[in-house]
Parts: C-alpha cells; structure tokens; sequence
C-alpha cells in the first residue's frame, strides 16, 4: 500500500514539476519569451487544442459546401435533378407504351387482324376488353339489410327536419 501511495505522489510530482520555457535569439542570446510549463498543463492545452481542432474542422465540412467533395455526400441540386429526370423517364416510358399501343392498333387496323368482340370504341388504351355480365352485380343479402337500416334512418332524420321547420313558423 505504502508503494502504490509513493508511486502516485512520484507521478503526481513529475507531471506538476516546473519547466521553463525560453525561446533565444540565437545570434544575440535576447530572450524572446519565457514560459513556466508542466507536463499536466501541456498535456490539457495539446487536448483542448485537438478538441477544439477536431470540432471546428467537423462544423466545416457539415455546414458548407465542402461536403460535396466527400465520397457518399451529394449536394441537395444533384438529389433534386436525380428526382426530376426519375419522374421524367417514368413519364416518357409511360407515353412510350401508349405509342407502342396505338401504333400496335393501328397495324391491326391495317392487316385486318381485328377482333369485333373484344373492340374497346371508347378508348385505344384497353387492353383486354372485360364482359360486364362475368360479374355478379346482385346485392348480397346484408347490402339489403344495410340500405334498409339507412333508408328508415333517412326517413326519421327528414320527418325531425320538417317537424323543426314547422315549429319555427
């Protein structure tokens, strides 16, 4: 025990011993400055340096355009213009389809190769024509329900109205 406490004062001794520092001319032996130094007030001033360093360093490549010369950053006009040709090229690929559709129709006009049953006369843009009678159009049994429940609601809400309206004349 007594071992570890002489060790630590001896540490604690060494980094808290006094140096001086003196920068000389060295023609004339003028002193230019003197500093009284530790090792303990090197060691905070070289941290608090770095720290700040580090610090300010970091400030400028997050808030200026500098970042944009770090691989993976992109400036915020690159996303922006990536955007738009994205929704440019949808939209091309999209009127492509529909020229290639039309231009498809229009052969099948040409050679005869027509269909009359499944012939779509109000749009060019159908793709497969879609018999109605497939479906079954029939309200389920809880439709009906439904409608009647909402029916005698309508008819109750309309008899309070006219009976409100009478009432004020």
């Amino acid at each position: 025990m007594p071992e570890k406490r002489f060790k630590r004062k001896a540490f604690l001794d060494k980094i808290t011993t006094k140096n001086r520092l003196v920068i000389l001319n060295d023609d004339t032996f003028e002193e230019k400055f003197s500093f009284k130094l530790n090792i303990l007030n090197v060691f905070i001033v070289a941290t608090i340096g770095a720290i700040f360093l580090i610090s300010v360093t970091s400030y400028i490549i997050a808030f200026t355009p500098l970042r944009e010369y770090i691989p993976g950053y992109s400036s915020a006009k690159l996303k922006q213009e990536a955007l738009m040709l994205g929704l440019k090229s949808d939209s091309l690929e999209f009127e492509l389809k529909k020229n290639d559709a039309y231009i498809e129709s229009v052969k099948k006009v040409l050679t005869g190769d027509l269909e009359y049953a499944k012939v779509n006369k109000d749009s060019i843009m159908a793709s497969e024509y879609v018999d109605p009678s497939e479906y079954n159009f029939s309200a389920s049994p809880e439709e009906l329900e439904l409608r009647k429940k909402v029916g005698e609601e309508q008819k109750k809400i309309s008899t309070n109205l006219t009976k409100k309206k009478k009432s004020k004349n």
